[in-house]
């Protein structure tokens, strides 16, 4: 984790460094654990323990994941890949995720989050997240205004919780059931993350009693991207995150790559860095 020096901006990476802790978390219910990882919102105490007055960045790895921003604070900046956006005091949004995202924030940060899994938020709202790649979108041409401006006038966090999966249990059982194909793509991730990382398409599509094709297909038009493409970047989450845990335990061969340097070429496509300027 960066430092700051003579006031500049502190710098937080995640996987190297413990970005949750300026957060506090709550898990969805058991009816949408399976679309949303958790919802969580900025802790004022342990934003100012870490940031005190200063202006702090922090940084994310591809994910693929649908993530809603509802901000409770002041504004901030927001870098998707290489374009920057001015989030106002009033302005919520939602990124996919499936490139390198920094928040640039000030002391007084306040964000409300909403992450979904992949294929999330489409069973539940019935939106394809594919059409979202490299934007962010405004959070009201995806959730109500109506009930985004509720959860800001609500006193605290367990509330804004509970009100949220009132709405998302409500417009599931709308759906009735997600469809086949976020079904599938589901198992798939199940299956790969349950198995080698080095499973191949031909193995997943097997073990689905389907066809390489119809993977290939379901997962553009669920996640966005292709089935290599997103058990690579899951692959590089994975091992990173190993590596960073006990680099003297790690194995690239657990995670389905040839040596080090495969591994190491792997980061800096992940990261944009080299490893030892990540964990430097």
């Amino acid at each position: 984790m960066e430092k700051p020096v003579n006031g500049c901006q502190h710098r937080m990476t995640e996987i190297f460094d413990n970005i949750r802790k300026l957060y506090q978390f709550a898990t969805p219910c058991p009816e949408l654990a399976e679309y949303i990882e958790f919802f969580s919102e900025s802790s004022a105490e342990e934003t100012y323990q870490y940031a005190g007055d200063n202006r702090f960045a922090i940084k994310m790895f591809p994910s693929w994941t649908p993530t809603c921003y509802i901000n409770l604070g002041q504004p901030y900046q927001l870098s998707v890949g290489t374009t920057q956006y001015q989030i106002q005091q009033s302005t919520d949004v939602l990124i996919l995720r499936n490139n390198i995202v920094e928040r640039h924030n000030l002391p007084t940060d306040h964000i409300l989050t909403i992450k979904f899994f992949p294929g999330g938020l489409e069973a539940i709202l019935g939106i394809n997240q594919a059409q979202f790649s490299d934007q962010v979108v405004k959070l009201e041409n995806v959730l109500p205004a109506t009930l985004i401006q509720r959860l800001k006038h609500l006193p605290d966090f367990g509330e804004r919780v509970e009100l949220l999966q009132n709405f998302f249990l409500s417009q599931y059982k709308k759906k009735n059931a997600s469809a086949y194909y976020i079904d599938v793509v589901q198992k798939a991730i199940g299956i790969y993350s349950a198995n080698n990382p080095d499973f191949t398409s031909s193995q997943l599509a097997n073990e689905l009693y389907t066809t390489n094709k119809t993977i290939y297909r379901y997962f553009t038009r669920v996640i966005g991207t292709t089935p290599k493409q997103y058990f690579s970047t899951v692959r590089a989450r994975a091992a990173l995150s190993a590596y960073v845990t006990n680099k003297k335990l790690f194995s690239p061969y657990d995670y389905g790559y040839y040596d080090m340097s495969h591994f190491y070429k792997d980061v800096i496509r992940f990261t944009g860095k080299k490893l030892i300027e990540s964990v430097g």
